[in-house]
């Protein structure tokens, strides 16, 4: 398990932020998509296997819009104002007292 920040906008690997899914989703739209992103994956790595370009694009297409539909890419699903910090090293944000006394804990 990852550890997500206080507001639950971000979880942490390795030291970045990645955005979380947008919380307010239904349960159900959640699991849809998350099953199209799943798809999506299976299909790139498929691609890949075949080296076919065509499909490659097409499945980082259908990836990307999974994502943005989850609310993990595009627009940010808050509505404070605030920045968005995905895939920024947690130590360079807002972010840093809490992940360097979360690293502490670990």
């Amino acid at each position: 398990m990852h550890p997500t920040t206080p507001d639950g906008r971000y979880f942490v690997v390795k030291g970045q932020l990645w955005r979380c899914s947008n919380p307010a989703l239904p349960d159900e739209k959640r699991q849809h998509l998350v099953h199209d992103l799943m798809e999506a994956r299976r299909a790139v790595k498929e691609a890949k296997a075949l080296d076919d370009e065509d499909k490659l694009h097409a499945a980082r297409a259908s990836v990307d819009l999974a994502k943005v539909a989850l609310g993990e890419r595009g627009p940010v699903w808050w509505d404070d104002g605030s920045p968005d910090y995905n895939r920024h090293k947690a130590i360079n944000t807002p972010y840093a007292d809490w992940y360097h006394s979360i690293d502490e804990q670990q």
